[in-house]
């Protein structure tokens, strides 16, 4: 029992923070001895088609396609087209304004993996660049995006996710900022180790040809794409000065809401995703793949439900064990902690401090009924639209942030 508890206790550790360390160190250590791939800036930039599938999207649709066209790139190089497959509101007819841009539309809905495969053969141009509707980017984003297909072991380039949150925000906003911000930090490490291991949709970008096929009922698109390109061998590189900025999510309902999806998205990826799991395919990143998704995505919460399971059980057995008696208080804290952010979150009182706890206890049992839904057959691959914080940035505030 004992030997279980630290055998538990030590994969909760490695999965949230053990991995960031050995990443820290080990880059550190490589940085020693490799020098980074050196970019040049006399070459000329490759053509480019930017794919926004857009459902729904009529109050923000304008801002999108404005931010769009205020891109520093190339006019000449740079094919810009809206998917709005089966949306029953304006989208389609606010897209339609502009000629700038192309708008593909059908009157059904299949889910965004259906309509970006929809939309593929019609792109002739080197580089693919996906991004959310609801996201804007900042001016030179695919600029930086680009150059590191410099490097010919670039399959895939992710950029960086920022989330908004305001002074007022409320546990979900402030936990999903401090997350990201977090999670952008592993990829970086990541990437300066080997590859990243996924990308995340609000920005991303693939060498066109290396698009692989990728199943219709995909969940979480973004993942199974890079990763597929990783099979192949490549790189997924990651550009931290390209970025996609968002508000955080309207409240912790909508939140949960997101975070279930990716789980289930998640369990399913990792069924079809062989590849990455064999490590006598590509060894590190297997190893990056299981440290930083498969284990979230998996054990990790489970185990910490019998982590404070065994510790009871161990505190009944060996009341002597003073240590086991510290680190059963300290959990029932950090547990409390969580259920009286909850409760102030319920009756809209902020108190900071009990975000991170309440956030990421939402986050592993968002992971559990993930992982339950996916296996009872009830998560849709079309994509749930999720309510964003109100208000919006005002487009002289989106401006100043990209």
């Amino acid at each position: 029992m004992i030997v279980l508890f630290w055998i538990f206790l030590f994969i909760i550790f490695y999965t949230f923070f053990g991995y960031g360390i050995f990443l820290f160190a080990i880059v550190k250590l490589k940085k020693a001895f490799k020098k980074p791939f050196k970019f040049s800036t006399d070459v000329d930039l490759p053509t480019v088609s930017l794919l926004i599938a857009a459902f729904n999207e009529e109050d923000i649709i304008e801002e999108k396609i404005k931010n769009c066209l205020n891109l520093a790139y190339p006019k000449e190089k740079l094919q810009i087209i809206f998917i709005t497959d089966g949306s029953s509101d304006n989208t389609p007819n606010l897209v339609a304004r502009y000629s700038e841009v192309t708008l593909l539309h059908e009157n059904i809905r299949e889910g965004k993996m259906a309509a970006i495969k929809r939309a593929l053969p019609l792109i002739k141009n080197d580089i693919t660049v996906f991004t959310d509707a609801n996201t804007f980017l900042n001016t030179v984003a695919i600029k930086e995006l680009v150059k590191h297909y410099q490097n010919p072991k670039v399959g895939a380039v992710a950029g960086e996710k920022r989330i908004m949150v305001a002074q007022s925000a409320d546990a979900s906003a402030a936990g999903e900022g401090f997350y990201w911000k977090y999670e952008s930090t592993l990829k970086k490490w990541d990437y300066e180790l080997y590859s990243n291991v996924g990308a995340a949709g609000e920005l991303f970008s693939i060498r066109t040809a290396l698009y692989p096929p990728v199943e219709s009922d995909t969940i979480v698109d973004d993942h199974m794409i890079a990763m597929r390109i990783a099979e192949k061998g490549y790189i997924i590189a990651y550009e931290p000065n390209a970025y996609a900025l968002e508000t955080a999510s309207a409240n912790t309902k909508e939140e949960l809401k997101r975070k279930i999806r990716i789980a289930a998205g998640g369990i399913q990826s990792i069924f079809r995703l062989r590849k990455s799991a064999n490590p006598f395919h590509n060894p590190i990143l297997t190893f990056q793949y299981i440290s930083h998704r498969v284990l979230r995505w998996t054990i990790t919460p489970w185990l910490m439900i019998f982590v404070l399971l065994l510790n009871v059980a161990i505190c009944i057995s060996y009341p002597a064990l003073v240590l086991y008696q510290i680190i059963l208080a300290l959990q029932f804290l950090f547990y409390l902690s969580a259920i009286i952010g909850a409760v102030l979150e319920s009756r809209s009182i902020k108190i900071k401090v009990l975000f991170i706890p309440f956030y990421f206890c939402m986050m592993n049992y968002a992971t559990i009924a993930g992982t339950i839904r996916y296996f009872k057959g009830t998560q849709s691959a079309a994509w749930e639209k999720s309510k964003r914080a109100s208000p919006q940035p005002s487009p002289k505030e989106r401006e100043r942030l990209t």
